[in-house]
């Protein structure tokens, strides 16, 4: 395989998995540094791909330690593993936010499923009262769409570089990839796995 295969194959796993709950690369782990300098790391939902532009979307409480994080330190790794092809992808770029009122967060609302939109609803992530308060209430309170799109956020990310790592029995095969701001492949290299 080529490095601009890999380039193509690479992009073309991840468009699929903002479409297939199913695929490999649907969950993403999200790595941002918190407020004491700490690294976090935590599982994300693959919601669309721009391989032109080389954006990956998330979507995120606004009330979340992560926002809070990502509003200072707008520099982020992502990683995925597909299991069945036993490849790994690792990018990294900065990350723009984008609150309820956004064109950018508007259109991805409207898209969501009235169930993941009363995700939005309730207390903030991590706040154990308001969450045992959902589970005891949630077949009997009817959630307020617009209290969700509230706390609704879009996380989009640039990314710049796209580190491949393919592992296979007889040889595990690396390579990093490097774009431009506007999307473009500026650089492409194998490195030691």
């Amino acid at each position: 395989m080529s490095l601009e295969d890999i380039d193509i194959s690479a992009w073309t796993a991840l468009e699929t998995a903002a479409s297939d709950p199913q695929s490999g690369f649907r969950y993403l782990n999200l790595c941002t540094v918190d407020t004491a300098g700490n690294p976090q790391a935590r599982m994300v939902v693959l919601r669309r791909v721009d391989r032109l532009a080389r954006i990956l979307e998330f979507h995120t409480d606004t009330r979340s330690p992560k926002w809070q994080e990502i509003a200072a330190h707008p520099r982020v790794t992502v990683v995925g593993y597909g299991h069945q092809q036993k490849l790994q992808l690792r990018l990294e770029g900065t990350i723009k936010q984008y609150t309820f009122e956004s064109q950018q967060a508007s259109a991805a609302w409207r898209g969501l499923s009235a169930r993941t939109r009363s995700t939005y609803a309730g207390g903030p992530p991590g706040d154990s009262l308001a969450f045992h308060a959902a589970a005891d209430d949630a077949s009997t309170q009817p959630l307020d769409d617009a209290e969700g799109l509230a706390h609704f956020g879009v996380l989009i990310l640039h990314v710049n570089t796209l580190d491949w790592f393919q592992l296979s029995r007889e040889n595990n095969q690396r390579a990093w990839l490097t774009y431009t701001d506007s999307g473009a492949l500026h650089a492409s290299k194998w490195i030691n796995p």
